[in-house]
């Protein structure tokens, strides 16, 4: 949808295809098509309110609302309607008709999912022998730190005996397969059925599934996908292969922009295209489907196709879109805005695009009421409701003084980013700054990159060496994406952070509506236009300062980057000590540009775990690091190998600390005194990682920290036992505050402040209420970054002063 070729073509194509309407047709009949609108939007709430899990408050809602109508119709009756216009009686009777069977399916699904065999079995833990279908590409996740990932696939459960019987049923589950089945449940193709034991357990509240199968155990009995799934399964895989010799990032772009598989794109990445507003590029949407329809429809006119056979060519493209990229809700999504785009294109304008989106809204809805809790659906709706109401006539009004193709590319990422901002921010808590140019500038490379990898993944099916070399095409046009992306997220004003409370969102929605409204004026007159360009250079190429932050005189900083660990140690002007980088590189990244912090002397990683360690690329991102201070204990190995590499990359030294070491990096001075022997209390191999982490003790300028990195009570432990000097007025809490922590060695720093490191809503309790209790029993202040974000520390031990991004 940001291509304005493909809009152009599509507006030709839709205004060749769409009955001629009579010029005595009455004004009233288009009026009634913003109807729809209303209709729709009383369908989604009805389906929300369905399918919340509780059918009969959703029922008698639904009731209410239906006879409270129906008393307003009755009193409409009475009323004499003025002459020429329509009555609006019937068309909320119609509202209310809608509403009540959307809710009551929505509602009627709820319970099939809750109250089934499948349910009440997960309700008690039992475990069961399944019989189960895979709808969907498995996911890795990744577990706890140490932990080895877990797989995530989307299942269709057919058959289940457990607990002394045995039902035949047709339910969605989610599949966990954890550790050594993990490789095989990953190379298993879309389609395939299986055999397997396993435990259920009850999915989440509001989630559109009966059950969740943990799976530990290989599977009884395979059954391979028909005949459809296996062509299906090779075209994709003639996609991957026809881009397999690409750099690593265009070739795991491509086959995500064409077909959602998404197996090849990293955390850093999706990362990435978050900072910048290009998150839409990593999955299938519906940008995706009308650049296929509108290149088969040009080339179908082309060739002399007409009529409905030119219809058709459009209803086949759809059924290969939709089977190619696995007919799961969100692909069904992304066809249904992809079609509603292109016929809104050129037919009927705002009005009429508005009533095809109420459509497929309604159609949607229908088909899948728990789309209505999907942020996905409520995107893709805004996305194309911004595009459809506001992209045209903003670029009339822009192409006055510019030429009509640059017109489309600001006006309609412009359109799109405006009405999406408000659930962006509800989701990230950040708002992009560089997304309406990075989209601009990437929107050119979409439409090459998606239907160069249509017609390779095709030419897969013929020739190896056609798809080859389609598939460089589609590469090139990829990396040209990836380039936008990473640069624009190394822009110092990339994102900003904004509470994703009701009330802040409240206040951002009116923002952007008042913008909205002002856009029109704006565009029409170059000076405030080119003011406002100059005005958006100016925020993405300094960094956004939050007032009084950083404060001045700050020694030592703990960055809010999630859950893990990012500390900064004063070591001069724009220098500093970075201990451990946190699991996110951006976060990492935008707390030391905020510090102004250009050169990293040295990079402490106490131990290799991915919330330490992940972010290292956000440290070394426009600054030099000269040296790399890591565990003497090198695993897990993936996470070794990756630091080694990066570190490798910008000639840093890779240097592992000897405990009584000591060092001055500027106003730092570092003593080394950990990890000593014994690591680990009971084998566990996480366990015994954490207690292999780097101990640091350090004088910032007279202010004393102690930095334990994850220690647990066994390397707490060494470290008394072996009588270390742990003083210090500052303690980072070990663990990010775990409920696994020595009494005594809390009370041997002797520190005035405890600051944990967690990430807000975190699913392990950090900081635990236990460690909580313990420091402030010891008269210690306790501050923790999940509830006021970055926390500074000035002054010295003498009288040291602390400061925080938000109120505690």
């Amino acid at each position: 949808m940001s291509e304005p070729l493909v809009r152009r073509a599509g507006a030709a194509l839709a205004a060749r295809l769409r009955p001629r309407r009579s010029q005595r047709e009455p004004e009233t009949d288009v009026v009634r098509d913003l109807r729809v609108v209303p209709l729709a939007l009383a369908a989604w709430a009805a389906a929300w309110a369905g399918t919340g899990g509780s059918p009969r408050l959703a029922l008698l809602g639904l009731a209410g609302v239906g006879l409270a109508a129906a008393a307003a119709v009755l009193r409409r009756r009475r009323v004499r309607p003025r002459p020429g216009r329509p009555r609006g009686g019937a068309w909320l009777v119609a509202t209310v008709l809608v509403a009540l069977v959307v809710g009551g399916l929505g509602a009627v699904q709820a319970h099939r999912l809750r109250s089934g065999p499948p349910a009440r079995l997960a309700a008690a833990g039992a475990v069961v022998d399944a019989r189960l279908e895979l709808v969907g590409d498995a996911r890795r996740v990744d577990g706890a730190p140490g932990r080895p990932p877990v797989l995530v696939a989307d299942g269709r459960l057919l058959e289940l005996t457990g607990r002394g019987g045995r039902w035949r049923v047709r339910v969605p589950v989610t599949v966990l397969v954890s550790g050594e089945e993990v490789g095989w449940w990953a190379a298993q193709p879309v389609g395939t059925s299986v055999v397997v034991p396993g435990r259920l357990q009850s999915p989440d509240p509001g989630d559109d599934v009966a059950a969740v199968l943990r799976v530990r155990a290989p599977p009884t009995a395979v059954f391979p996908p028909g005949a459809g799934g296996r062509l299906v399964e090779r075209v994709r895989a003639g996609l991957r292969a026809a881009v397999a010799d690409r750099p690593a990032e265009p070739r795991a772009l491509v086959p995500a922009l064409v077909l959602g598989d998404t197996s090849g794109i990293t955390a850093e990445l999706r990362g990435v295209f978050q900072t910048t507003g290009l998150t839409h590029l990593t999955a299938v949407s519906g940008a995706n489907l009308t650049l296929l329809l509108a290149f088969l429809l040009l080339g179908a006119r082309w060739s002399g196709v007409r009529g409905w056979w030119l219809r058709g060519v459009g209803l086949l493209g759809v059924a290969v879109f939709v089977a190619l990229c696995r007919t799961e809700p969100s692909v069904l999504r992304a066809a249904a805005m992809g079609l509603v785009a292109l016929a809104a294109l050129g037919a009927g304008g705002r009005r009429a695009g508005l009533r095809n989106l109420g459509v497929a809204m309604l159609g949607l809805l229908l088909v899948e009421p728990f789309l209505a809790r999907s942020w996905g659906f409520a995107l893709s709706v805004l996305a194309s409701g911004g595009i459809i109401w506001w992209a045209r006539p903003w670029a009339d009004v822009l192409a006055r003084w510019l030429p009509r193709l640059l017109a489309e590319s600001v006006t309609l990422p412009l359109a799109a980013h405006l009405t999406t901002l408000p659930v962006v921010v509800l989701l990230s808590g950040r708002v992009s700054v560089v997304g309406l140019l990075a989209n601009a500038l990437a929107g050119p490379f979409v439409g090459p990159a998606t239907v160069l990898g249509f017609a390779a993944a095709g030419a897969s099916l013929v020739s190896a060496p056609a798809a080859a070399l389609l598939g460089r095409g589609a590469a090139w046009s990829a990396q040209a994406i990836v380039t936008v992306a990473r640069v624009g997220a190394r822009l110092p004003g990339a994102d900003v952070g904004w509470p994703a409370g009701p009330a802040a969102v409240l206040v951002l929605a009116a923002g952007c509506l008042l913008a909205a409204l002002l856009v029109p004026w704006v565009l029409a007159r170059r000076l405030p236009t080119v003011l406002l360009a100059l005005a958006l250079v100016v925020a993405l190429v300094r960094v956004p300062s939050v007032p009084g932050w950083p404060p001045p005189g700050w020694r030592l900083v703990v960055c809010d980057v999630g859950q893990g660990d990012g500390l900064v140690l004063r070591a001069g002007p724009g220098s500093a000590v970075v201990v451990d980088a946190g699991p996110e590189p951006d976060r990492m990244r935008r707390c030391l540009d905020a510090l102004g912090v250009r050169e990293v002397p040295l990079l402490v990683l106490t131990h290799f775990h991915a919330d330490h360690a992940d972010g290292l690329p956000g440290v070394l991102a426009g600054r030099a690091v000269r040296q790399v201070w890591v565990s003497p204990l090198a695993e897990p190995a993936a996470e070794v190998a990756s630091v080694r590499a990066a570190a490798a990359a910008e000639g840093a030294a890779v240097v592992v600390p000897v405990p009584g070491a000591r060092v001055r990096v500027g106003e730092v001075a570092l003593r080394v005194v950990g990890p000593l022997p014994p690591r680990g209390g009971d084998g566990d191999p996480s366990g015994v990682q954490n207690d292999a982490s780097v101990v640091l003790v350090a004088d910032v300028g007279g202010l004393g920290v102690l930095l334990p990195g994850d220690v647990e009570p066994p390397g707490q432990r060494a470290l008394l036992t072996a009588g270390v000097d742990l003083r210090a007025t500052v303690l980072k809490v070990p663990h990010h505050g775990s409920s696994r922590q020595e009494p005594a060695f809390f009370a041997a720093t002797g520190a005035r402040l405890a600051v944990a490191s967690a990430g807000q809503d975190n699913d392990y309790g950090h900081p635990a209420a236990r460690t909580v209790e313990l420091a402030r029993s010891l008269g210690m202040t306790v501050l923790s970054t999940d509830r006021v974000g970055s926390v500074a520390v000035t002054g010295t031990d003498a009288d040291p002063r602390v400061v925080t991004q938000r109120p505690p």
